[in-house]
């Protein structure tokens, strides 16, 4: 999925102003937290409201930044989009806390150093490593999602064979032979694929599942693997 294409300088003035808004936004929550300590309620309630209106200003911005996560009417979309517009958002995010803590950060602590900022410098450290964190964590979920989109393939190819024995045109059951190599896990269905491995846990691609230590953990629900059983297609036997 692509944005759409706009004029550089636009794109460079429409980032520039979501920036400001955000930074608006949490700003003045910010002052609404000193103003609620400090006992003035009324002013922190004000700061409040205004940065809600500020986010809004910078979800307008990001929305013509973004139009393909524009979302007008959710019911009219299919599952299938729901998923690619939610790895965009993913996308998006692994993009800015790899930059956070690969590029900015990085640079904004050696600047620190070279201004003998000791706070500054910490705190930069810190937030690097927190964005690395961050990243880790987006990247698992979108690692979880193409895992789960061949669950819910799973699912749906056993609930087709189902409705064609429902319809008694057979009866639903499993291959006699597994399936390339392939293990499910009996908890949430997820498919080790030997093909592909998981590289996120240390199981290279083309690893059998066989070779996989004791103690591996399946990535999705955290079982270990003598959870899993051998994988095979369902199927519509016909007598």
């Amino acid at each position: 999925m692509t944005t759409a294409t706009l004029h550089t300088s636009t794109q460079t003035n429409l980032e520039a102003a979501f920036g400001g808004e955000s930074m608006a936004s949490r700003k003045y929550l910010f002052f609404a937290d000193v103003a609620k300590k400090l006992g003035n309620r009324e002013l922190a309630k004000l700061f409040r409201e205004t940065a809600a209106q500020e986010t809004e200003h910078a979800f307008a911005h990001f929305r013509l930044l973004h139009p393909e996560l524009v979302v007008d009417d959710p019911d009219v979309l299919s599952e299938d989009f729901k998923q690619v517009l939610l790895a965009r958002c993913l996308e998006l995010a692994i993009e800015g806390e790899v930059y956070e803590f690969t590029t900015m950060y990085p640079e904004f602590a050696a600047q620190a150093h070279d201004d003998e900022d000791n706070d500054a410098e910490t705190e930069f450290n810190e937030q690097s490593s927190e964005s690395k964190d961050h990243a880790e964590i987006f990247h698992t979920a979108a690692k979880n999602f193409e895992l789960l989109s061949h669950i819910e393939k799973h699912h749906a190819e056993r609930y087709d064979i189902a409705l064609d024995a429902l319809r008694g045109e057979g009866e639903a059951g499993e291959a006699e032979e597994q399936t390339l190599g392939k293990w499910i896990c009996k908890t949430c269905s997820m498919i080790y694929d030997p093909i592909a491995g998981d590289p996120d846990s240390g199981i290279a691609p083309g690893t059998p599942f066989e070779a996989i230590p004791d103690d591996w953990s399946c990535p999705i629900c955290g079982v270990k693997k003598a959870n899993f059983a051998p994988y095979r297609e369902a199927e519509l036997k016909v007598s």
